[in-house]
This record gives structure tokens, C-alpha cells and sequence, in this order.
């Protein structure tokens, strides 16, 4: 490369094709590609603010990061109404984007996923195939520190409405995150079925369990003023396991497609 821009340049387009993406999974465990994120912050310092403003909607950002463009030979579905998706992010075939909905840089999303009204892919996020993101969920972004994981997101999980899942938290496939579940690496998560809590692992990651189904709960206060007032605290419940009669109950998408 002879600049730093068209290194910027070119990773942007090796992450939009899929050639390239911001995280893996390498022999069953998920590595950062720490080199990626230093290329997209770069991108950032080396843009300067540009009128992007299109029609009577006005837009003001930085000149190295410009909105991604699609064709009909990609694929993908985006329903008028106010999506957008950045440049540096990767939609497979056969996603649907309902409006409005946003994907940031260094995103990947995988074939059959859906990411339903008002629903943000945040930068760096991974999500994989039939995924269905529900409207108003969050998947945070994770640029930096350069090292650490994004958020990611399994094949075939269903993360219901007004869900938050942040700060690199992992969920495995074929798990359930019910409405107004909000994760991140500082909120435990009780397994009802084993009787034991979820903590962040070593890596200050959440890591829901394959097949999980997850409710928002609460725990009481175990000591001091808030225990003698009854005071609970916000906690994530696994309350089963994905069953035949919980993933007939998550494919309402299908009728969307």
C-alpha cells in the first residue's frame, strides 16, 4: 500500500466483500484480528468532515467513512425507510434490513439474518447465519481497546425486542434472548437449570450458553439497607433450554422473507 488511506481503503473493501472480518472463530474459539481495528480507527483520524447530506435529510461525517453502497446483485434486502449500513461492513446474501435499522464499520452479518426496525448492529459486531434481531435490539460496538472481542452473535440465535447485548458479551447458537434482556460483562446471568451464575470469564466476557433460552429476572439485595427494604437487582435468567416447542415459537421471520 502506498498510504495509510489506501490501506484504509483497501481493508474497507476486503471487510464489505467478506474476505476479510474483524473477529473468527479458529479451532471452536473466537481471536480478534487486533490489525483490522487499528486499520478502521485510522480511517477515522485520517477523515475530515464532509457535507453528506442527501436531499432534504442533512448529514455531516467524516469523509473516509461514507455510507456503504449495494446493488441487486448482492442480495440483500433493505426496505425503504431510513436503513443505513456504513462503508467497511459485510451483509450476506439473503439478509433483510427493516427500516430504520443500522450497521456500523467493521460488521459482519451473516446469510439469512434478519435486523428488524430500529435495531443497531454496532461497529466490529459478528453475527452469524438465520439470525433474527428483533426491533429496537443493540448489539454494542467494540473498537476499542484494539484487542478485545466484539460482541458476536452465533448462528441461529433469536434476540428479542429491546434487547441489549454489549461489551464483547459471546452468545452461542440456537439461544433465545427474551424481550428487554440487556447483558454486558458486569451482569451475571442465573442459570435456573443448574442453580449456578454466569460471571465473565477470564477475559471479561459473558458467554451464554449454547441453547439457552434467557428472561429478564431480578436477585435480591443480599445485604445492608437495600436487603431490610426488599430491594431487587436487575438479573438475566436461563430458564430452559432450547426445545422443539421454543424454535416453533421463533420462526415467525420465515413469513417475512
Amino acid at each position: 500500500m502506498n498510504t495509510e488511506a489506501d490501506k484504509f481503503n483497501q481493508v474497507c473493501r476486503d471487510l464489505e466483500s467478506g474476505r476479510l472480518r474483524v473477529a473468527e472463530k479458529v479451532d471452536g474459539k473466537w481471536i480478534v484480528n487486533s490489525w483490522v481495528k487499528e486499520v478502521i480507527l485510522s480511517g477515522f483520524r485520517l477523515g475530515r468532515l464532509k457535507d453528506m447530506s442527501c436531499g432534504e435529510f442533512a448529514f455531516f461525517d467524516k469523509d473516509t467513512v461514507p455510507l456503504r453502497k449495494f446493488s441487486e446483485g448482492d442480495g440483500v434486502r433493505i426496505v425503504p425507510g431510513g436503513s443505513s449500513v456504513r462503508t467497511g461492513a459485510y451483509l450476506a446474501p439473503s439478509v433483510i434490513m427493516m427500516p430504520p435499522s443500522y450497521v456500523n464499520i467493521g460488521a459482519y452479518v451473516d446469510e439469512g439474518t434478519m435486523i428488524d426496525s430500529h435495531a443497531l448492529v454496532g461497529s466490529c459486531a459478528q453475527v452469524g447465519k438465520h439470525v433474527h434481531l428483533s426491533a429496537a435490539s443493540q448489539l454494542g460496538g467494540v473498537l476499542e481497546p484494539v484487542g478485545a472481542l466484539p460482541v458476536i452473535i452465533e448462528d441461529n440465535v433469536f434476540i428479542g425486542g429491546n434487547c441489549g447485548i454489549y461489551e464483547g458479551t459471546i452468545v452461542k447458537e440456537n439461544a433465545v434472548i427474551g424481550t428487554g434482556v440487556v447483558i454486558n460483562s458486569s451482569t451475571a446471568i442465573f442459570d435456573a437449570v443448574s442453580g449456578e451464575y454466569i460471571k465473565a470469564n477470564a477475559d471479561g466476557q459473558i458467554v451464554v450458553p449454547a441453547g439457552a433460552v434467557v428472561v429478564a429476572g431480578s436477585r435480591p439485595v443480599a445485604k445492608g439497607p437495600g436487603a431490610d427494604n426488599g430491594i431487587h437487582l436487575y438479573c438475566p435468567v436461563i430458564v430452559k433450554y432450547r426445545d422443539a416447542k421454543t424454535s416453533a415459537s421463533v420462526t415467525l421471520e420465515d413469513l417475512l422473507r
